[in-house]
């Protein structure tokens, strides 16, 4: 008898909120998942475990889709997500295979822009374009990364896209097929065996960041943002206001690699702080402060001769990664 007064009560609640919401939401029922997400708002350190195909990390909570969000997450990452969920397989290989696919296409995309600008000789500044291409394609790619799911193949599904670019660099560079357009927006001669040197260290160090450190690691970040935009601003400004030469190596200027240190800083904490409202990487001054530190000694390093002998591409990467093991 209790126990049929007890379901009789617990009916009735249900039945009026039901009717309540039905009020309220203009006669749309909330489902689990938006329940869930309310919950989620209300209670942003509460842990709600769901049955998703996606592995949430501990401490995320899921906002009414099948993507984590740290505790204390901000409503963009909900809006984003949302967008996302309603675009994207459920299946996490089948979501991962479909951002590497738009990843590439926007990669593909912004290189045949910018080689056809090259070729048709729109700018008619070749080192110009090519170090608009050499900011632009690892920022771009890196802005695609929350694409991806928490499962362990996105991070490889990822570095797919730049290492497809390897094995381009590769056929272009060795002279097996001919892309005129190409080689013009990615190398400074022309000569289409420059794509073996910095455009393929390039390639490379995009592909090592996301299979290896991936968004979560302050180092891909440090890594990506020195060797795009701080080399390549570096570069640009340096020809332009450059004509104060640094004692230690008449190549390069102060005006360049003050311009390196603060375009690859200030990129790396725009990153950090895009990255912390998915709940990627939580944004702090010890962070702050060490990609200051990363991005100045990137800086001091590309202006040695040593770094003009080898290649910034490679010179530039590997001292971020190195004083990025050091201070995160």
């Amino acid at each position: 008898m209790a126990m049929a007064m007890v379901m009789a009560d617990v009916a009735y609640v249900s039945a009026r909120s039901t009717l309540l919401v039905k009020k309220k939401k203009k006669n749309r029922k909330i489902s689990v998942f938006n329940f869930r997400h309310i919950i989620g708002l209300i209670i942003p350190n509460l842990r709600i475990h769901s049955k998703t195909p996606y592995a949430i990390p501990p401490g995320r909570v899921v906002f009414g889709n099948n993507f984590g969000l740290r505790a204390g997450g901000s409503r963009f990452n909900f809006l984003t997500t949302s967008v996302k969920a309603s675009m994207f397989p459920q299946n996490p290989m089948l979501n991962d295979i479909c951002a590497a696919a738009i990843a590439g296409a926007v990669a593909l995309s912004l290189l045949q822009f910018w080689g056809e600008i090259a070729k048709r000789r729109i700018l008619k500044d070749q080192k110009l374009i090519r170090k608009i291409v050499h900011i632009n394609i690892g920022l771009v790619f890196m802005l695609l990364w929350p694409l991806f799911s928490y499962e362990c193949q996105a991070a490889v599904l990822a570095a797919l896209v730049p290492g497809v670019n390897i094995i381009r660099m590769l056929v272009l560079g060795l002279g097996i097929l001919k892309d005129e357009a190409m080689v013009k927006s990615m190398s400074r001669s022309g000569d289409y065996r420059e794509l073996l040197k910095g455009p393929l260290y390039y390639a490379s160090t995009i592909t090592l960041a996301s299979v290896v450190y991936w968004r979560t690691s302050p180092i891909a970040i440090a890594a990506i943002c020195n060797l795009c935009a701080g080399d390549g601003v570096a570069d640009i400004v340096g020809r332009r206001f450059g004509s104060k030469k640094l004692p230690h190596n008449r190549n390069k200027s102060y005006a360049g690699s003050i311009a390196m240190a603060a375009a690859g800083f200030l990129a790396s904490v725009g990153y950090m702080h895009y990255f912390s409202q998915f709940g990627f990487i939580e944004e702090s001054p010890g962070l702050v402060l060490g990609f200051l530190i990363v991005s100045l000694v990137a800086a001091l390093v590309e202006s040695l001769p040593i770094s003009t002998e080898l290649d910034d591409n490679l010179t530039v990467p590997l001292t971020s990664i190195l004083v990025g093991s050091l201070v995160f």
